[in-house]
């Protein structure tokens, strides 16, 4: 940051001198005369400023020193000035006061210590931490919510078809179209329910395993093999469905 106006230190606080604002704003009336003007917008005398006696050489031909007064202002009250001035050069020294105070504020709010500093540093690990989880969190979730692929797809429509198969072999079952297409939308809808979808076609990888072990373990509906009892006699050489 460039510096339009020297800061100085002054008993530790960060200060301007008054005719260095005075010569940044280009203020023609008289220095003394102006800073009185300032001062009597209720500023205080040793807690926004302070007069400073300063010996300057003499530019007459004597050639020696004299004193002038100055005044170390602190930055808030340079900034209240610059905004009195209502000028572009006034608007620039309140913009600058104020950059000069948040990058002062950033070295005060610096570690200095070896436990400050290790206490950052664990500060911001932990902060990693949780931005990475809270990143994996959103991968992951995003990878569930992908469409299972369509070899897992093939898959489990393979596991419907050969349960349904192996329900009518076990209970030797003679059943036609209509009755086993029953038992399809029993396993189908099953599917559906315990995941959470509408269709097969909607399952997403986070799926998979839910609706591979339902499959497994399952068994028509009692209302699925009433309506398949209903659509047709049972054989004569089967006494009950199942």
């Amino acid at each position: 940051m460039d510096q339009l106006i020297k800061i100085l230190n002054h008993e530790g606080n960060m200060v301007v001198s008054g005719r260095d604002l005075y010569d940044f704003l280009g203020i023609k009336t008289p220095y003394t005369q102006w800073m009185e003007r300032m001062i009597s917008y209720e500023f205080e005398e040793n807690v926004d400023f302070a007069v400073i006696n300063k010996k300057v050489n003499d530019e007459s031909v004597f050639g020696s020193t004299r004193t002038i007064i100055d005044h170390a202002l602190s930055l808030d009250m340079a900034k209240e000035i610059a905004m009195i001035q209502r000028t572009k050069k006034g608007k620039q020294a309140r913009q600058y006061f104020i950059q000069v105070q948040k990058a002062y504020q950033q070295q005060v709010n610096l570690p200095k210590t070896p436990d400050e500093k290790i206490h950052l540093l664990l500060e911001n690990s932990d902060q990693v931490n949780r931005q990475v989880k809270q990143i994996d969190s959103r991968v992951t979730k995003l990878e569930d919510d992908q469409p299972i692929a369509p070899g897992e797809y093939s898959y489990i429509s393979t596991r419907v078809k050969r349960a349904v198969n192996e329900f009518v072999s076990v209970h030797h079952l003679v059943l036609n179209n209509k009755q086993r297409s029953k038992l399809y939308q029993d396993i189908n809808r099953g599917v559906a329910e315990v995941t959470g979808i509408k269709t097969r076609t909607q399952l997403r990888k986070k799926d998979f395993d839910v609706a591979d072990e339902f499959i497994t373990n399952w068994t028509p509906s009692t209302a699925t093999l009433q309506i398949i009892k209903q659509l047709s006699a049972v054989p004569e050489n089967q006494t009950e469905l199942v």
